[in-house]
Protein backbone atom coordinates (compact mmCIF):
# COMPACT_ATOMS: atom_id res chain seq x y z
CA UNK A 1 0.00 0.00 0.00
CA UNK A 2 1.25 3.20 -1.21
CA UNK A 3 1.53 5.57 1.56
CA UNK A 4 2.20 9.40 0.79
CA UNK A 5 3.90 11.98 2.17
CA UNK A 6 1.22 14.07 3.87
CA UNK A 7 -0.32 10.95 5.66
CA UNK A 8 1.85 11.10 8.53
CA UNK A 9 1.55 14.57 9.82
CA UNK A 10 -2.65 14.30 8.75
CA UNK A 11 -2.63 10.79 10.75
CA UNK A 12 -0.67 12.45 13.96
CA UNK A 13 -3.17 15.78 13.48
CA UNK A 14 -6.07 13.59 14.07
CA UNK A 15 -4.71 11.71 17.01
CA UNK A 16 -3.55 14.59 18.34
CA UNK A 17 -7.07 16.20 18.11
CA UNK A 18 -8.56 12.98 19.48
CA UNK A 19 -6.43 12.71 22.90
CA UNK A 20 -7.20 16.54 23.44
CA UNK A 21 -10.63 16.07 23.71
CA UNK A 22 -10.05 12.81 26.07
CA UNK A 23 -7.73 15.19 28.35
CA UNK A 24 -10.32 18.37 28.11
CA UNK A 25 -13.24 15.24 28.52
CA UNK A 26 -11.52 13.98 32.34
CA UNK A 27 -10.15 17.27 33.18
CA UNK A 28 -13.57 18.72 33.41
CA UNK A 29 -15.09 15.63 34.94
CA UNK A 30 -11.99 15.58 37.57
CA UNK A 31 -12.96 19.34 38.19
CA UNK A 32 -17.01 18.93 38.67
CA UNK A 33 -17.16 15.66 39.84
CA UNK A 34 -19.83 15.18 36.98
CA UNK A 35 -18.96 11.61 34.53
CA UNK A 36 -21.62 13.26 31.62
CA UNK A 37 -21.22 16.73 30.54
CA UNK A 38 -23.70 16.01 27.57
CA UNK A 39 -26.01 14.27 25.86
CA UNK A 40 -23.95 12.16 23.96
CA UNK A 41 -21.17 11.45 26.87
CA UNK A 42 -23.75 8.65 27.44
CA UNK A 43 -27.51 8.86 25.79
CA UNK A 44 -28.70 5.52 27.52
CA UNK A 45 -27.27 6.68 31.30
CA UNK A 46 -28.80 10.72 30.24
CA UNK A 47 -32.45 8.36 29.89
CA UNK A 48 -32.37 6.78 33.13
CA UNK A 49 -31.30 10.17 35.44
CA UNK A 50 -34.06 12.16 33.39
CA UNK A 51 -36.04 9.27 35.11
CA UNK A 52 -34.68 9.22 37.46
CA UNK A 53 -35.08 13.26 38.40
CA UNK A 54 -39.07 13.02 37.56
CA UNK A 55 -39.37 10.72 40.19
CA UNK A 56 -37.28 12.53 42.43
CA UNK A 57 -39.00 15.60 41.61
CA UNK A 58 -42.56 14.00 42.62
CA UNK A 59 -41.17 12.59 45.67
CA UNK A 60 -39.94 16.05 46.64
CA UNK A 61 -43.46 17.23 46.08
CA UNK A 62 -45.58 14.56 47.83
CA UNK A 63 -42.81 15.22 51.21
CA UNK A 64 -43.97 18.49 50.83
CA UNK A 65 -47.55 17.63 50.55
CA UNK A 66 -47.20 15.94 53.94
CA UNK A 67 -45.35 17.87 55.54
CA UNK A 68 -48.58 20.62 55.01
CA UNK A 69 -50.83 17.85 55.81
CA UNK A 70 -48.92 17.06 59.37
CA UNK A 71 -48.81 20.54 59.87
CA UNK A 72 -52.42 21.53 59.48
CA UNK A 73 -53.14 17.93 60.93
CA UNK A 74 -51.40 18.99 64.45
CA UNK A 75 -53.24 22.44 64.63
CA UNK A 76 -56.44 20.81 64.24
CA UNK A 77 -55.66 18.21 66.66
CA UNK A 78 -54.96 20.95 68.82
CA UNK A 79 -58.03 22.36 68.94
CA UNK A 80 -59.80 18.72 69.07
CA UNK A 81 -57.70 19.25 72.53
CA UNK A 82 -58.71 22.13 73.86
CA UNK A 83 -62.93 21.52 72.58
CA UNK A 84 -62.34 18.38 74.85
CA UNK A 85 -61.64 20.84 77.72
CA UNK A 86 -64.49 22.83 77.43
CA UNK A 87 -66.76 19.31 77.11
CA UNK A 88 -65.32 18.10 80.49
CA UNK A 89 -66.10 21.29 82.31
CA UNK A 90 -69.40 21.41 80.72
CA UNK A 91 -69.97 17.49 82.07
CA UNK A 92 -68.57 18.78 85.17
CA UNK A 93 -71.34 21.94 85.13
CA UNK A 94 -74.25 19.30 84.20
CA UNK A 95 -73.26 17.10 87.49
CA UNK A 96 -72.97 20.03 89.58
CA UNK A 97 -76.14 21.34 88.93
CA UNK A 98 -78.41 19.36 91.28
CA UNK A 99 -81.29 19.69 93.74
CA UNK A 100 -78.84 21.11 96.02
CA UNK A 101 -78.04 24.34 94.42
CA UNK A 102 -79.46 27.48 94.83
CA UNK A 103 -81.06 29.62 92.04
CA UNK A 104 -77.81 32.18 92.07
CA UNK A 105 -75.27 28.93 91.58
CA UNK A 106 -77.34 27.75 88.58
CA UNK A 107 -77.55 31.06 87.06
CA UNK A 108 -73.63 31.34 87.65
CA UNK A 109 -73.23 28.09 85.84
CA UNK A 110 -75.56 28.96 83.17
CA UNK A 111 -72.90 32.17 82.37
CA UNK A 112 -70.10 30.11 82.50
CA UNK A 113 -71.91 27.60 79.35
CA UNK A 114 -72.71 30.40 77.61
CA UNK A 115 -68.89 31.34 77.58
CA UNK A 116 -67.75 27.59 77.00
CA UNK A 117 -69.97 28.18 73.86
CA UNK A 118 -68.22 31.15 72.72
CA UNK A 119 -65.10 29.89 73.22
CA UNK A 120 -65.77 26.55 71.98
CA UNK A 121 -67.30 28.75 68.37
CA UNK A 122 -63.84 30.51 68.69
CA UNK A 123 -61.74 27.47 68.72
CA UNK A 124 -63.46 25.58 65.64
CA UNK A 125 -63.47 29.32 63.68
CA UNK A 126 -59.67 29.29 63.86
CA UNK A 127 -57.57 29.27 60.77
CA UNK A 128 -54.20 27.67 59.57
CA UNK A 129 -52.24 29.60 56.63
CA UNK A 130 -55.38 31.89 55.84
CA UNK A 131 -58.19 29.20 55.71
CA UNK A 132 -60.53 27.55 58.49
CA UNK A 133 -59.74 24.37 59.78
CA UNK A 134 -63.16 22.64 60.41
CA UNK A 135 -65.35 24.71 57.09
CA UNK A 136 -65.00 21.50 55.16
CA UNK A 137 -64.32 22.54 51.53
CA UNK A 138 -65.48 26.32 52.27
CA UNK A 139 -62.14 27.32 53.94
CA UNK A 140 -62.73 31.11 53.13
CA UNK A 141 -65.49 31.84 55.49
CA UNK A 142 -66.07 31.24 59.41
CA UNK A 143 -67.74 27.82 60.16
CA UNK A 144 -70.16 28.54 62.98
CA UNK A 145 -71.40 31.86 63.53
CA UNK A 146 -73.26 32.59 66.89
CA UNK A 147 -76.82 34.02 67.32
CA UNK A 148 -77.13 35.75 71.10
CA UNK A 149 -80.40 37.61 72.81
CA UNK A 150 -80.18 40.96 74.26
CA UNK A 151 -79.02 39.40 77.79
CA UNK A 152 -75.70 37.94 75.84
CA UNK A 153 -77.17 34.65 76.12
CA UNK A 154 -76.33 31.97 73.13
CA UNK A 155 -79.52 31.42 71.30
CA UNK A 156 -78.06 29.00 68.27
CA UNK A 157 -74.56 28.06 66.65
CA UNK A 158 -75.29 27.62 62.72
CA UNK A 159 -72.90 25.77 60.74
CA UNK A 160 -71.95 27.05 57.68
CA UNK A 161 -69.78 24.96 56.32
CA UNK A 162 -69.85 22.02 54.20
CA UNK A 163 -69.55 18.08 54.79
CA UNK A 164 -66.43 17.92 51.97
CA UNK A 165 -63.31 17.37 52.61
CA UNK A 166 -60.19 18.11 50.32
CA UNK A 167 -57.49 15.51 49.65
CA UNK A 168 -53.71 16.11 48.80
CA UNK A 169 -51.73 13.55 47.07
CA UNK A 170 -49.54 11.79 49.22
CA UNK A 171 -48.12 9.14 46.36
CA UNK A 172 -48.93 7.75 43.33
CA UNK A 173 -52.23 7.36 43.23
CA UNK A 174 -52.79 7.86 46.30
CA UNK A 175 -54.80 11.03 48.36
CA UNK A 176 -55.03 11.81 51.50
CA UNK A 177 -57.77 13.98 53.72
CA UNK A 178 -57.00 15.39 57.12
CA UNK A 179 -59.60 17.88 57.06
CA UNK A 180 -62.83 17.52 59.93
CA UNK A 181 -66.20 18.91 59.16
CA UNK A 182 -67.68 21.11 61.77
CA UNK A 183 -71.26 19.37 60.70
CA UNK A 184 -72.35 16.46 58.99
CA UNK A 185 -75.90 15.63 59.16
CA UNK A 186 -76.45 14.45 55.67
CA UNK A 187 -75.71 10.49 57.13
CA UNK A 188 -72.61 9.87 54.62
CA UNK A 189 -69.45 11.04 54.29
CA UNK A 190 -67.08 11.71 56.64
CA UNK A 191 -67.62 12.42 60.56
CA UNK A 192 -69.28 15.62 61.45
CA UNK A 193 -66.82 17.07 64.50
CA UNK A 194 -69.87 18.32 66.60
CA UNK A 195 -72.64 17.38 64.81
CA UNK A 196 -73.54 14.19 63.49
CA UNK A 197 -76.67 12.45 62.51
CA UNK A 198 -75.21 9.21 63.02
CA UNK A 199 -74.41 9.20 66.49
CA UNK A 200 -76.65 11.53 67.56
CA UNK A 201 -73.87 14.52 68.56
CA UNK A 202 -74.60 17.96 68.62
CA UNK A 203 -72.55 19.73 70.89
CA UNK A 204 -73.76 23.21 70.50
CA UNK A 205 -77.35 22.25 70.49
CA UNK A 206 -76.48 20.56 73.88
CA UNK A 207 -74.64 23.59 75.71
CA UNK A 208 -77.47 25.48 75.01
CA UNK A 209 -79.87 23.14 76.27
CA UNK A 210 -78.09 22.67 79.63
CA UNK A 211 -77.44 26.97 79.81
CA UNK A 212 -81.28 26.91 79.05
CA UNK A 213 -81.80 24.75 81.88
CA UNK A 214 -79.87 26.19 84.53
CA UNK A 215 -81.25 29.63 83.70
CA UNK A 216 -84.78 27.94 84.77
CA UNK A 217 -83.65 26.02 87.18
CA UNK A 218 -84.73 22.45 85.15
CA UNK A 219 -82.26 20.33 87.28
CA UNK A 220 -84.23 17.29 86.85
CA UNK A 221 -83.94 17.84 82.54
CA UNK A 222 -80.72 18.03 83.06
CA UNK A 223 -80.01 14.92 84.82
CA UNK A 224 -81.90 12.68 82.42
CA UNK A 225 -81.73 14.88 79.32
CA UNK A 226 -78.15 17.05 79.10
CA UNK A 227 -75.98 15.33 80.82
CA UNK A 228 -76.55 11.79 78.81
CA UNK A 229 -76.52 13.71 75.54
CA UNK A 230 -73.34 15.28 76.84
CA UNK A 231 -71.76 12.20 77.18
CA UNK A 232 -72.40 11.13 73.94
CA UNK A 233 -71.07 14.19 72.24
CA UNK A 234 -67.90 13.64 74.59
CA UNK A 235 -67.51 9.81 73.16
CA UNK A 236 -67.74 10.92 69.63
CA UNK A 237 -65.29 13.64 70.31
CA UNK A 238 -62.87 11.32 71.96
CA UNK A 239 -63.32 8.99 68.57
CA UNK A 240 -62.19 12.27 66.25
CA UNK A 241 -59.31 12.88 68.59
CA UNK A 242 -58.36 9.28 68.40
CA UNK A 243 -58.79 9.05 64.65
CA UNK A 244 -56.86 12.39 64.59
CA UNK A 245 -53.58 10.69 66.70
CA UNK A 246 -53.07 7.72 64.19
CA UNK A 247 -53.57 9.99 61.28
CA UNK A 248 -50.86 12.08 62.95
CA UNK A 249 -48.42 8.87 63.12
CA UNK A 250 -49.68 7.78 59.70
CA UNK A 251 -48.26 11.53 58.12
CA UNK A 252 -45.25 10.93 60.06
CA UNK A 253 -44.91 7.34 58.52
CA UNK A 254 -45.30 8.25 55.43
CA UNK A 255 -43.06 11.36 55.75
CA UNK A 256 -40.29 9.14 56.64
CA UNK A 257 -40.62 7.16 54.02
CA UNK A 258 -40.81 9.40 51.27
CA UNK A 259 -37.03 10.99 52.89
CA UNK A 260 -35.58 7.49 52.55
CA UNK A 261 -37.48 7.55 48.96
CA UNK A 262 -35.58 11.12 48.16
CA UNK A 263 -31.96 9.52 49.43
CA UNK A 264 -32.30 6.70 47.25
CA UNK A 265 -32.99 8.38 44.02
CA UNK A 266 -30.52 10.76 45.07
CA UNK A 267 -28.00 7.93 45.54
CA UNK A 268 -29.43 6.20 41.96
CA UNK A 269 -28.62 9.71 40.42
CA UNK A 270 -25.18 10.23 42.13
CA UNK A 271 -24.33 6.22 40.40
CA UNK A 272 -25.49 7.68 36.92
CA UNK A 273 -23.95 11.34 36.99
CA UNK A 274 -21.34 11.01 38.77
CA UNK A 275 -17.51 10.49 38.14
CA UNK A 276 -14.93 8.33 39.99
CA UNK A 277 -12.51 10.36 41.06
CA UNK A 278 -9.81 7.79 41.39
CA UNK A 279 -10.74 6.38 37.91
CA UNK A 280 -10.82 9.38 36.29
CA UNK A 281 -7.31 10.60 37.37
CA UNK A 282 -5.61 7.38 36.28
CA UNK A 283 -7.11 7.76 33.01
CA UNK A 284 -6.55 11.47 32.72
CA UNK A 285 -2.72 10.64 33.72
CA UNK A 286 -2.85 7.63 30.31
CA UNK A 287 -4.33 10.82 28.19
CA UNK A 288 -1.54 13.01 29.28
CA UNK A 289 1.20 10.47 28.55
CA UNK A 290 -0.55 9.41 25.48
CA UNK A 291 -0.62 12.84 24.29
CA UNK A 292 3.00 13.57 25.43
CA UNK A 293 4.02 10.62 23.03
CA UNK A 294 2.46 11.42 20.23
CA UNK A 295 4.25 14.69 20.11
CA UNK A 296 7.98 13.21 21.05
CA UNK A 297 7.44 10.45 17.94
CA UNK A 298 5.66 13.00 15.75
CA UNK A 299 8.47 15.52 16.60
CA UNK A 300 11.22 12.81 15.99
CA UNK A 301 9.61 11.30 12.69
CA UNK A 302 9.29 14.46 11.56
CA UNK A 303 12.31 15.89 11.90
CA UNK A 304 13.72 12.58 10.43
CA UNK A 305 12.05 13.16 7.31
CA UNK A 306 13.19 16.25 6.99
CA UNK A 307 16.36 15.16 7.06
CA UNK A 308 15.93 12.98 4.59
CA UNK A 309 14.58 15.16 2.33
CA UNK A 310 17.40 17.72 2.26
CA UNK A 311 19.79 14.64 2.15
Amino acid sequence: MRVTSNTFPETLIQQLQLLSTRQNRLQTQTATGQRIQNPEDDPAAIQRILGLHTETAAARQYRANLDNLSERANVAFDALKALKKISDRAGELATLADDTRSDQELQTYATEVTQLIQQAVQILNQKHRGAYLFAGTRTDQPPFALTTDPDGRVTAVTYQGNAEVAAAPIDTGLNLAIDIPGANNTGTGPRGLVSDSRTGADFFAHLIDLQNRLLTGDTQGIANTVRPALLRDEEHLLTHIGNQSALIARIQTASDLAGKRILSLDQAVSREADADLAETLVRLNQVQTAYQAALQSGATILRLSLLDYLR
